[in-house]
């Protein structure tokens, strides 16, 4: 039997702005087993970003259950809570959100940081190897204003593959990359996703569900759509047919 990695139980999120209840998610119900590439998408609005923030152990439901690798994140501390982020998730923002000023490895070592298991040469030996593993062997040293767009968010998916996490959380991965930047971005998703990476891509683009296996469509804080892809598109194929773009 294949592997729960995130199991929702009747997620319900409400906030209190002012005198006024805002229903952000609405009875959320949904299971992603191991080696998954689920896209979540909706309009502003819909409880994507309110979702990512529960999936990612950033926020807590008001009612119902969340399952992080068999872990009940509901009821548990904010420490707790953070332990289980840096050691299950790893999280693909936007904006790259790299350290300025410190080198590819630096970057890429820091959830390691809050890893006593690891001494600072083991760190150094995995973030390596996670470089390696996204094509940036070449850029080690290399510091953020140093690298493209492509490249900083390359380091970004290197720092949440660093600490072999049950689960990588995309945030709109490709929406601040142009066109041809993006297209190779999704290859090496769909390379981990091959590899058996479990892959949640939260995203407002439609483009994006082509390539995953399964998309979750948000709407006004509940599911209305939960369907499989029976055609997964090649993000390497379509890549191919776009020109070079010279820098």
């Amino acid at each position: 039997m294949t592997k729960e990695i995130i199991k929702l139980e009747h997620i319900s999120r409400d906030f209190h702005v002012g005198d006024e209840t805002v229903h952000a998610l609405r009875d959320v119900s949904f299971t992603i087993c191991e080696g998954e590439f689920v896209t979540i998408m909706g309009t502003s609005g819909s409880g994507k970003s309110t979702l990512l923030n529960t999936l990612g152990c950033l926020d807590t439901p008001t009612k119902g259950e969340y399952y992080l690798d068999g872990t009940s994140v509901r009821t548990m501390g904010k420490n707790a809570r953070a332990t289980l982020r840096n050691r299950k998730i790893g999280f693909v923002f936007q904006s790259y959100n790299l350290l300025p000023k410190t080198t590819a490895i630096e970057n890429v070592e820091l959830p390691l940081m809050y890893n006593p298991s690891y001494s600072a040469s083991a760190r150094k030996g995995k973030a390596v190897e996670s470089l390696k593993a996204v094509g940036l062997g070449d850029r080690l040293n290399h510091k953020s204003n140093q690298m493209s767009g492509g490249q900083m968010q390359r380091v970004a998916i290197a720092r949440a593959l660093v600490n072999d996490p049950a689960v990588i959380l995309a945030d709109e991965a490709t929406g601040n990359l142009d066109t041809r930047t993006s297209y190779d971005i999704l290859v090496l998703f769909q390379r981990l996703h091959a590899e058996g990476r479990t892959i949640i891509f939260v995203t407002h683009n439609p483009e994006i569900a082509h390539y995953s296996s399964r998309n979750i469509l948000l709407k006004d804080g509940r599911v209305v759509t939960d369907t499989m892809n029976e055609n997964v598109q090649s993000a390497a194929e379509v890549l191919a047919t776009l020109p070079v773009e010279n820098d």
